[in-house]
């Protein structure tokens, strides 16, 4: 469904879409932030690939970001300030024709010391969540996930 020009009123009767739309966006979020959660109870998040050019995206990653800490907790103000936002879209423009819906939203752990909840996820784009969570995986900070699930002597 096109919205238009900018400026052009919408109809009343049509914003029955846009919750219907919401919905399923966030249905689909929560489908991914489960699906991805049970995969590393699964398997040490070390060992896993997210997509056929992880190595791309954490080289990429570590050369547009080289600040960023991926122990610590994101702040999401900075991450989604005005600069910010600037940084993050040239990186995710690199994407465009690489990665599916590479601007999609999906939640990400600020932390990754935590699990989901309300006050550790942010809404990030898709991007935002490989080049993270590529580099978080390779550093061994998400093992913990499967080492939880997974005690030693069972």
């Amino acid at each position: 469904m096109s919205l238009g020009p900018p400026g052009i009123g919408l109809d009343p009767e049509q914003t029955q879409n846009f919750e219907d739309m919401e919905k399923q966006f966030a249905v689909k979020a929560v489908q991914h932030m489960t699906t991805y959660w049970s995969i590393l109870e699964k398997m040490k998040g070390s060992n896993l690939r997210l997509t056929k050019i992880d190595d791309e995206i954490l080289a990429h990653f570590k050369s547009e970001f080289p600040d960023f800490d991926i122990t610590a907790t994101i702040n999401e103000d900075e991450m989604k300030s005005k600069a910010g936002k600037e940084r993050w879209r040239n990186f995710m423009m690199t994407y465009e024709k690489k990665i599916d819906d590479y601007n999609f939203g999906t939640m990400l752990r600020a932390n990754p010391k935590f699990e989901y909840g309300e006050k550790e996820t942010i809404f990030a784009m898709r991007m935002q969540f490989y080049a993270i969570e590529i580099a978080r995986n390779r550093a061994g900070l998400n093992d913990w996930i499967y080492e939880q699930s997974h005690p030693a002597g069972k």
